[in-house]
């Protein structure tokens, strides 16, 4: 049985829920991981992904500064790196200079992998979005790669 409710309710029942953390690095070539709750698969010819990001966030800039980000989709053992990530300013702090999260460089583009990640995904960046108060980028994904390691 449904009921109906308003939808600040209603969208608190949908977690937890699968995060991803995009990294793309800003002008001085600093790397900026970002957890985000928001992607999904938006074409499988090419393979395209898509992520959210909020209007406010720092990665809006790095990402379009370099015109290409990782999605990386953390172990459940990431769960610190992923609160730290997403809780914490790019431009205020070198969120990898603060955390330790082991990373390795991207194969394809300019940007890192998170080595312990369940998988990583390159993206160039191929269009963006306004959606309300976020802007949703479309990645071509160049480079995949997954953790040889039972996770």
């Amino acid at each position: 049985m449904q009921k109906q409710v308003e939808y600040q309710e209603a969208i608190k029942t949908k977690y937890p829920e699968q995060v991803v953390i995009a990294i793309a690095k800003d002008k001085d070539g600093k790397a900026n991981p970002i957890t985000l709750g928001w992607t999904m698969i938006v074409s499988g010819k090419p393979p395209m992904m898509a992520i959210a990001v909020a209007k406010t966030h720092y990665s809006i800039e790095t990402i379009r500064h370099s015109k290409c980000f990782t999605i990386a989709f953390p172990t459940s053992q990431m769960a610190e790196a992923a609160l730290f990530f997403g809780s914490r300013h790019g431009g205020e702090v070198d969120k990898f200079a603060e955390f330790e999260c082991a990373h390795e460089p991207a194969k394809v583009i300019d940007s890192l992998l998170l080595t312990d990640a369940v998988a990583n995904f390159e993206c160039t960046l191929e269009s963006e979005a306004e959606a309300g108060d976020h802007i949703v980028f479309v990645g071509k994904i160049v480079a995949s790669h997954m953790n040889t390691e039972t996770k």
